[in-house]
Parts: C-alpha cells; sequence; structure tokens
C-alpha cells in the first residue's frame, strides 16, 4: 500500500434531483457534508456516479461552488470534468478551478476511441490548462478504450497528473503502472469489489460507490490493511462483498441511488436515457441491504 496525500476514501457522488428532475443543491451539500462526516477524505462531483453525461457545465460548476463551500477544508473536491471533447473538458476544467475546485477527474474520452497517442495528447492538454492535480479515470468497460500502462506512465511524469482511477479489472495493469510511476503517482481502485486487492500491489485507496452506505468502513479496511492487520481487512471486504457486487446490479448510479433512497436519503430519480430498476433488481437491493441491517425486513 502506498500512502497517499489526498486520502484513502474518494466518494463519487450521486447528483440528487427534484421531483422535475432539477439538480437539487440542498441534499447535494447535506449529502456531502454526511459523507465527510462519516470519513471520506474527499467528494467527487459531476462524475458518471453523478450522471455527468446529463449535467449542463453550469450545473457541473455549481455543484462544484457549492459543495466545496460547504465542507472543511481538509476534504477535497474533485471535478469531474471531462468528455469526448478535448477542447470543452479543458474549459470546464478551467472553470472548476476557478470556482473552488481541488482537483480534476478526467475519465477517457467515450465513444470516439481515441489511439493511444490521441488519449496522451487529450489529457496533456488537461492537465496544461490547470494548476490542480488531475487523477486520470480509466473505465475501458463504459468508454471502449483502455489507456494502457505505458501512456499512463507517459502522462505520470506530467507535473499535474497525480493518479490514476483505475477500473479495467485488469490487476496486471495495475502492477505495470505502480512498477513503473514516480513515487508521486498514486493509484485508486475504481471498484469497490477490487479495492483490497489493489491495495496489496500497492495502490492508495478507493473511488467509492459503495461508501454513499459504509466510507466508515471502507475507511477501517483500508487502515486495518495499511498497520498490517491483514484478516481484518479480509474480514471487512467479505462482510462488504455482496453490497459492493449488488450496487453494479444494473447500470451505476441506478442500484446506489436506489438504495440510497431506500434507507431514508431521498436523491430522487434519474434523467434519461437512465431509469429505474427491475422489479427483480428492486428486490436484489432490499434483501442486501436487510442483511447488512440498513432495513428492517418487511413486516417487522
Amino acid at each position: 500500500m502506498r500512502e497517499s496525500p489526498y486520502g484513502s476514501v474518494i466518494i463519487a457522488m450521486v447528483t440528487p434531483f427534484t421531483s422535475d428532475l432539477e439538480i437539487d443543491y440542498g441534499t447535494s451539500v447535506r449529502l456531502a457534508q454526511s459523507l465527510s462526516a462519516q470519513g471520506a477524505d474527499g467528494i467527487l462531483v459531476s462524475g458518471t456516479t453523478g450522471e455527468s453525461p446529463t449535467l449542463t457545465p453550469e450545473e457541473k460548476i455549481r455543484l462544484v461552488s457549492e459543495v466545496r463551500s460547504a465542507l472543511p477544508r481538509d476534504v477535497m473536491v474533485w471535478a469531474g470534468t471531462s468528455s469526448y471533447n478535448t477542447k470543452d473538458s479543458v474549459e470546464l476544467t478551467r472553470r472548476a478551478e476557478d470556482a473552488g475546485a481541488d482537483g480534476i477527474l478526467a475519465v477517457t474520452p467515450y465513444y470516439n476511441k481515441p489511439s493511444q497517442e490521441g488519449l496522451y495528447r487529450h489529457f496533456k492538454a488537461i492537465s496544461e490548462s490547470t494548476s490542480l492535480p488531475i487523477m486520470l479515470y480509466n473505465v475501458p468497460g463504459r468508454t471502449s478504450v483502455n489507456i494502457l500502462p505505458e501512456t499512463v506512465l507517459r502522462l505520470a511524469e506530467l507535473k499535474n497528473v497525480k493518479a490514476i482511477k483505475e477500473a479495467s479489472g485488469n490487476l496486471d495493469q495495475v502492477s505495470m503502472i505502480l512498477r513503473g510511476c514516480p513515487e508521486s503517482f498514486f493509484v485508486y481502485s475504481g471498484d469497490d469489489s477490487l479495492t483490497l486487492p489493489i491495495l496489496s500491489l500497492g495502490g492508495s485507496g478507493i473511488v467509492s460507490v459503495a461508501g454513499h452506505l459504509v466510507a466508515q468502513d471502507l475507511k477501517n479496511m483500508i487502515q486495518c490493511f495499511g498497520k498490517g492487520e491483514v484478516k481484518e481487512a479480509w474480514s471487512i471486504h467479505h462482510r462488504l462483498f455482496e453490497l459492493f457486487k449488488v450496487l453494479f446490479i444494473t447500470t451505476n448510479p441506478v442500484p446506489v441511488k436506489t438504495a440510497l433512497e431506500m434507507v431514508g436519503v431521498p436523491v430522487g430519480g434519474f434523467r434519461l436515457p437512465l431509469c429505474g430498476p427491475s422489479e427483480k433488481e428492486l428486490k436484489a437491493i432490499r434483501e442486501v441491504l436487510v442483511k447488512m441491517g440498513f432495513l428492517a425486513v418487511e413486516g417487522e
């Protein structure tokens, strides 16, 4: 495990909506404050868990500003600012920095399938547009393009490219990055269920979805591993595993927003093309929440 100055648990926060699917900024602020109080070291707004493809630039910037103003300074606010359009990504990154963001999450351009050289130039342009630390986000299952380790290592040579959220599911790729990157570059898991394996390779933490419900448990697991209390870390991982998996039973963030609504956190619905879960998925989510003690058994 490699300790990071950015902390170990960053929550990729959902975007709460009102009944007419406008952003509920008040609930957004309260949710961010609650996650901070539960042990989150950072809050990511307008990431894909926050339904960024359906948010306007103005909505994203207001989220950054309002969440940043509501949190303690030692809790970092990361802004998701990138898309398939480099020019727009650069502009939004500049605006996010002006709005008070502490760091930038830059996802691989999706749909247009750039080459590795195109990826490098895209992220380099974002890097040159800001003084903030940048965390790359590699999630080929959603973007159709994998940032190869050699490209990550090229980018890690840039002065403010400081981390990667790795969601390729490929632990060999994680190993290749960690073998070659500078000591000042940090690898975060992009999958809750792979946090512990990635820590064992030298990773630094998790950019989490499950942290909406179990931020402190994740923090404890990572701290236990860092202190050499491996059996306790294993125990926490296995206790949380069903939650990790059910929160991806269908497209993120549908399960986590559904789970939050079930436990009384009013985050609202989804902007199309996302929609609510099926009855079968609702049942599976509820069953795990009951099993973990978040909900009472129906009828009790």
